[in-house]
């Protein structure tokens, strides 16, 4: 950027070293012409630094979210926690929730975070296309054979 406004000032000096009269079609065009280069360069040097603000902070978001996904999904609150499980109807998508809605007085709407869909419903009059299960943790199909043994 810098190179870009070195450039223009030596332009400024062969025009300036030219002996143009400044009030000559072509003093004045070549002056305009000069001026606009020079807008451009610092235009374009504030466009450079706001891209790298913008960069620094995307990579300190991206670096946030790693850190989201690794606690999230990793060291996991729903490892520990017990949740219950309901497929989507529409989409097939697995929808984990807390189990103390079921006995909420409220009523209280489970919705598929893919596509929107009401899997569950905490009132005795929906009818969902597959019934919630109690899970610990998540347990691999192979674990809960062994524990059935």
């Amino acid at each position: 950027m810098e190179d870009l406004k070195s450039r223009v000032a030596y332009l400024q000096g062969l025009s300036a070293g030219m002996n143009l009269e400044p009030d000559s079609k072509e003093g004045r065009l070549l002056s305009g012409i000069i001026d606009v280069l020079g807008d451009f360069a610092n235009s374009f040097g504030r466009l450079e630094e706001a891209q790298e603000q913008l960069e620094d902070y995307l990579e300190s978001i991206d670096e946030d979210l790693y850190s989201l996904e690794d606690e999230v999904y990793d060291g996991g609150a729903l490892d520990d926690e017990e949740y219950m499980e309901v497929e989507c109807p529409r989409c097939g998508e697995i929808v984990c929730f807390d189990p103390e809605i079921v006995e909420d007085d409220d009523v209280i709407e489970v919705t598929c975070p893919n596509c929107d869909e009401v899997v569950f419903v905490n009132d005795d009059t929906y009818a969902s296309a597959d019934e919630p299960e109690l899970l610990e943790g998540r347990v691999s199909p192979a674990r809960e054979e062994d524990d059935d043994l």
